[in-house]
């Protein structure tokens, strides 16, 4: 094995993670789901999604690996006011994406044990026991199982979509298309954005991964090097997107049948599919790979908030005084709590928090991508290295593509 090669596999691990972030609620649910209400209409906005938002991700790693800083320490470069802007968004986002990604595992865990506990109490269980695991440094253990579970649903899900192929499509008779431009079709497809592949902000919290990487294997790679550990985990998530988009235009598309609202209702189709492509021996295998990787989401999600929250924090010179396993696990109580009390309102309608959670996340989008670029190219990295040509033109497209669908939203809701 060469230098050369060894150096990458040192190196991988923030891409894999940022991965197994990004595919849970966005690509299991908001990519089924478009494929299930629209077909094949909206795979060329998860396309540009991807694309536009790719940038904004690349600027994180661009930034850590060619400083030695993690992104929101570029912020307070900006001034205050910016790291002030990350650190208030991201606890809205953080809290509700918390909320949303947890009712969405009490589904399938409610499914895999079978037992009527309410949302609430499921919501209850994981979300501590994810905070036990990251205060107790077990993480790690559970990442490798998590990495398994993520490459098996993937595999399977690549097998059934060669199924659902063969298999075509079942439209019903005098089957109404939906209307791309209706109030409804313009607020899905600001919610499938919101999360596609992962919201704006998680490149902050991929920069913390990756510094910790670069910690844990006492190795610091070369740009090159971390470009290629993101692009990885990058284009993994873009053909993820695309397969449950396709499965759920395959298999539901037309057939008059609709996902429901509830975490055990939608867990309960979303498996169907599967079972009915592979048989019911498949549910044993499809079901625990399933709740592992939206469990990989959520975890990633209790730790990444609050880790940025601490050096957001630290950042404005706050708690400089206490030891930092305090302060995660005090943002990391906290983020539960509040996840926990949107719950109580919200559990039964899966469907309407995730849709507001990537809501909120997408309106986001414009200022952290402006923030991101702006650190970018700024003074600290040096001219030859900072965005130049096509990367620079995708950025400026991806401001004025999110500002405009952000516009166009507050419009529809307004107006329409």
């Amino acid at each position: 094995m060469t230098n050369d090669i060894k150096n990458i596999i040192k190196t991988i691990g923030p891409g894999i993670v940022f991965a197994g972030a990004a595919i849970g609620g966005s690509h299991i649910i908001q990519s089924t789901r478009a494929g299930a209400d629209y077909g094949f209409k909206l795979a060329i906005i998860v396309i540009l999604v991807n694309l536009f938002k790719y940038p904004f991700f690349e600027f994180g790693i661009r930034y850590t690996n060619l400083t030695g800083k993690n992104l929101i320490e570029g912020y307070k470069n900006l001034g205050n006011w910016a790291v002030w802007t990350y650190l208030i968004l991201s606890i809205i986002t953080g809290i509700i994406n918390a909320a949303a990604l947890s009712v969405v595992c009490s589904g399938v865990l409610s499914f895999i044990i079978g037992i009527n506990f309410s949302t609430t109490i499921y919501s209850i269980i994981l979300l501590f026991f994810c905070m036990f695991l990251l205060t107790m440094g077990k993480y790690p253990l559970l990442d490798k199982a998590m990495k398994i579970m993520i490459i098996l649903l993937t595999t399977t899900s690549l097998i059934a979509l060669y199924l659902a192929y063969n298999k075509g499509m079942s439209i019903i008779p005098n089957f109404v298309e939906p209307e791309i431009f209706s109030k409804k079709s313009v607020f899905f497809i600001i919610a499938l954005m919101g999360w596609m592949p992962a919201p704006i902000e998680l490149s902050a919290i991929t920069s913390l991964w990756s510094l910790g990487r670069m910690e844990q294997m006492k190795y610091k790679p070369t740009f090159k090097e971390s470009l290629i550990d993101f692009n990885i985990g990058y284009i993994g998530t873009i053909v993820l997107a695309i397969v449950f988009l396709s499965l759920g235009a395959f298999m539901m598309y037309g057939t008059g049948v609709e996902f429901q609202n509830s975490g055990v209702g939608f867990t309960n189709q979303l498996i169907k599919m599967y079972t009915d492509l592979f048989g019911t021996w498949s549910l044993y295998i499809i079901a625990p790979a399933a709740f592992f990787t939206l469990f990989s989401s959520l975890i990633s999600v209790i730790d990444g908030y609050p880790r940025s929250y601490e050096n957001s924090f630290y950042t404005l010179n706050f708690f400089k005084n206490i030891k930092s396993g305090t302060v995660y696990f005090w943002t990391i109580f906290l983020l539960v709590v509040f996840a926990l009390i949107i719950i109580q309102f919200l559990a039964k309608t899966m469907t309407v928090m995730i849709d507001f959670a990537t809501v909120i996340s997408f309106l986001a989008a414009p200022v952290f991508a402006i923030l991101n670029y702006r650190v970018v190219k700024g003074n600290e990295i040096q001219e030859s290295y900072r965005p130049k040509n096509f990367l620079n033109i995708l950025s400026i497209l991806g401001i004025i593509f999110f500002i405009s669908f952000s516009l166009i939203y507050i419009y529809s809701l307004l107006f329409i």
